[in-house]
């Protein structure tokens, strides 16, 4: 006898497709309405589980803070090499990615909504203490050649450059569908200021690292 699969609640097939309406279309072109007629429901019932559309962004911007904060912490548990953190980046962009509404429409979101004010704050300044740890680590470990000066100003740029990414990437061509290839290209991007600080094998590695994710690009993005 094969056993049904439990139905989703009502609660997560809300979620899940607002996410993807947000994707696709924009937080501020998405309403309750819509998200109510996608799932085929009343706006009443909706209204049951979420009041409004704040509420929806809120519960999925928790989501992605819970996901995103453990990507941060994880690699300053112990000292990472070039290949660990382009491999901590790709897994930052992919929850990026993920809830990549949040960050193409941030302005917006920041202006009226004081939860993500606040805590969108927060994560920015983990990602500048990530990615000053991992330089400093890299000094440490005579992989890199900074001052603590460079250390600070790296890290503000690296932090700025994975948050501004897929909004330069929209701008670039806002009627083009944004592909996960962006994120292989954020990626490059950020390692990319790294490069110039970085000394011995570990220059090589990213060099190695950077040439295999060049040979992946189409010849008329190279």
């Amino acid at each position: 006898m094969i056993e049904k699969k439990p139905k989703r609640r009502t609660r997560e097939r809300i979620l899940e497709n607002s996410l993807r309406l947000f994707n696709e279309f924009g937080e501020p072109n998405v309403t309750t309405t819509v998200i109510a007629d996608e799932l085929n429901m009343s706006p009443g019932n909706l209204y049951y589980h979420f009041h409004n559309k704040d509420e929806i962004v809120n519960a999925l911007f928790a989501d992605f803070e819970r996901g995103i904060e453990e990507t941060l912490t994880a690699p300053t548990r112990r000292t990472a090499d070039i290949e660990d953190i382009w491999l901590f980046l790709h897994l930052l962009f992919e929850s990026i990615w993920r809830f990549r509404f949040l960050y193409r429409d941030l302005p917006d979101l920041l202006t009226r909504n004081r939860l993500l004010e606040v805590h969108v704050g927060r994560i920015l300044e983990h990602k500048v203490r990530t990615a000053t740890r991992l330089c400093e680590g890299l000094v440490e470990a005579g992989e890199m050649v900074a001052s603590a000066a460079e250390i600070h100003a790296l890290a503000n740029n690296m932090a700025a450059l994975s948050t501004c990414w897929l909004s330069f990437e929209y701008s670039r061509n806002p009627r083009q569908r944004m592909e996960g290839e962006a994120l292989s290209r954020g990626v490059y991007q950020v390692m990319a200021m790294v490069a110039p600080f970085l000394v011995g094998d570990a220059r090589l590695l990213l060099e190695r690292l950077s040439a295999e994710y060049i040979k992946q690009l189409p010849k008329e993005r190279r």
